[in-house]
């Protein structure tokens, strides 16, 4: 599990336009942060994600209850959830509460080494450069409602190299042991 910040804007910037043009008023607005929670399946690769207002405690713990549920009706029971040592996971009492009551275990990464949580890392390298970044976007509330269907197709038709091409839905089917 990880959180990537995006900035909120009300129109596309130069970068995307070419247009340095703006007035005083729009280079002082402070339009603030979309918080994209994830959480991406260890064994298939599946991932979940949310853009959420902030990264408090409360707002972590329902993600993450949220989440649990997604992986759920897949068939996924969580056993261990991995995050970094920042303080929303590690001190978070309701979170640690939710995740006893759901015997899983919290696991952190050792400190400054993001790579032991590399799969979500991943997942938000992917997820910026093909989703928040990789198309052109009137406003962030455009892009916020681009994300359900981007994470949809991430999900069920993106290509991964490290499934050997498939997408990360193939590895689930099968989980519960249902298919034959």
């Amino acid at each position: 599990m990880d959180v990537s910040l995006y900035a909120r804007f009300e129109r596309p910037g130069h970068a995307v336009t070419g247009d340095r043009r703006s007035t005083a008023a729009e280079k002082r607005a402070k339009v603030g942060y979309d918080y994209a929670h994830a959480i991406v399946d260890d064994r298939s690769r599946l991932a979940y994600a949310e853009l959420l207002d902030d990264e408090r405690a409360t707002t972590v713990t329902a993600f993450v209850e949220r989440a649990l549920a997604v992986f759920a009706a897949h068939g996924i029971e969580a056993k261990r959830l991995m995050t970094d040592n920042a303080w929303v996971y590690t001190k978070n009492r309701s979170l640690r509460e939710l995740l006893a009551a759901r015997r899983v275990r919290h696991l952190t990464t050792r400190p400054r080494r993001p790579r032991t949580n590399g799969k979500v890392e991943r997942f938000h390298q992917t997820m910026a450069r093909e989703w928040a970044y990789g198309l052109r976007y009137r406003s962030s509330r455009h892009r916020a409602a681009a994300l359900p269907h981007w994470l949809r197709y991430y999900n069920q038709r993106r290509p991964h190299s490290s499934l050997r091409g498939l997408p990360p839905i193939s590895r689930v089917h099968n989980v519960c042991g249902h298919d034959s």
